[in-house]
């Protein structure tokens, strides 16, 4: 097995890599000044400094490279994992400098499999381009929804229309008054098949009856810099029946199509949270003294180090081992190895904050590192596209069904 880059995946690595060192390691403390003087702290993404680095990434040819196809740069998810690495070591400002963050990542997926050219006209290529933001809109407050067949959202046909009622809530962006476009999942029919009830439908924000009602709190942090994490009223919102994204009751499949590079995604950019946390945890050991030498040579924290070498490299393995699988037989082929990384990530990478932020000691917990603010966001992974039980449930069935086959 060659564990090379390939001439083209190097050439834009040396360029991110540039591009990293050059402009975003420079910009962080840039873009917490800005975001803080900001009127409105959701519109993240107006902070002048983002919108600097936007336009030097596109200048680089660092530009949508999450997206395969005509629409992005034809990358394969193997190509594309180093890259997100590389963006998830400054996970608040890179990902979103190169239109690469989610949800619009996702969003862009979805349109592009799915949608109609009149959606793709619309809604597409202001994405594409970076003029606006969007939300994926499926979590409900009120429902079990780690089973998104519990998804209680009516979408209901009226004439050429549809009429959407309905509470979301933890739906990443939508505080942000950029996100002008909602995906929203829904049911439009409740007693077809239980994986065929759903839809998935294009509100603009601006639509009557949509009322955004609060931002949530994340173990404390109300994520202004990501634009928030929001609860949604939708009372009797009208949208042109166009607005459907495919025909009815295909919402369950298309949610599986988008979630899938999903999760890879997220799983690559935590892979740089860990490698960040290492490399801050490495210079707070040998910067800092305690009980007359360096915690560099104190044997707990030397273990600690190097488990973290070890548990970052076996995971890169396995997330690189998906993303090739993902090329060679698509999303479906590579389930069970996506629910691997899915389990396996925010555990890993968890565990190497956790030893991080114990070496910088208080500071550790302080807004002075960025070891808490991660730590926070790594730990919204067990349940954002899925919580840890419901994959480790579906990997355990299907390697009985493997196991039961194969003997």
């Amino acid at each position: 097995m060659d564990f090379a880059f390939d001439a083209k995946t190097e050439e834009l690595r040396e360029r991110l890599l540039a591009f990293m060192d050059e402009c975003i390691y420079p910009a962080e403390p840039v873009f917490d000044e800005q975001l803080a003087a900001l009127e409105n702290p959701w519109a993240w993404s107006t902070v002048p400094v983002l919108q600097e680095l936007r336009a030097e990434a596109r200048e680089r040819g660092l530009w949508n490279l999450f997206l395969p196809g005509e629409f992005g740069a034809g990358l394969t998810n193997l190509q594309y994992a180093p890259l997100a690495e590389l963006t998830g070591r400054s996970s608040r400002i890179a990902p979103a400098a190169l239109n690469c963050a989610a949800p619009d990542t996702g969003n862009m997926e979805v349109l592009a499999m799915f949608g109609t050219e009149e959606q793709r006209k619309r809604w597409l290529h202001p994405l594409l381009a970076g003029e606006i933001r969007s939300s994926f809109a499926m979590t409900e407050p009120d429902v079990a929804s780690s089973d998104a067949t519990n998804i209680s959202t009516r979408i209901e046909r009226d004439g050429d229309s549809y009429v959407i009622n309905g509470r979301k809530w933890w739906i990443t962006g939508a505080m942000n008054p950029n996100a002008e476009i909602f995906i929203v999942m829904g049911k439009t029919d409740p007693t077809a098949d239980r994986h065929r009830q759903q839809s998935m439908i294009l509100v603009p924000r601006d639509t009557p009856g949509v009322t955004v009602r609060r931002g949530m709190h994340v173990f404390g942090y109300d994520d202004h810099d990501h634009g928030g994490h929001a609860e949604l009223e939708l009372k009797n919102v009208c949208v042109p029946a166009e607005n459907l994204i495919g025909g009815e009751g295909e919402g369950f499949a298309i949610a599986q199509a988008r979630l899938g590079p999903g999760r890879i995604h997220h799983c690559m950019r935590s892979i740089g949270v860990a490698e960040r946390a290492i490399e801050l945890m490495c210079r707070r050991a040998s910067e800092r003294v305690a009980f007359g030498k360096p915690l560099s040579e104190q044997g707990v924290i030397r273990d600690w180090i190097a488990e973290s070498r070890v548990r970052v490299e076996q995971l890169r393995l396995l997330v690189l081992k998906t993303a090739w699988l993902m090329d060679v037989v698509g999303t479906k082929g590579a389930h069970t190895e996506i629910q691997a990384i899915k389990i396996a990530t925010p555990k890993t990478v968890e565990w190497i904050l956790d030893k991080a932020i114990q070496v910088h000691g208080a500071g550790g917990l302080s807004q002075d590192f960025p070891l808490a603010a991660a730590f926070a966001g790594i730990r919204t992974l067990r349940f954002a596209d899925g919580p840890d039980e419901v994959h480790k449930n579906s990997l355990a069935r299907n390697e009985l069904k493997r196991q039961t086959v194969t003997n």
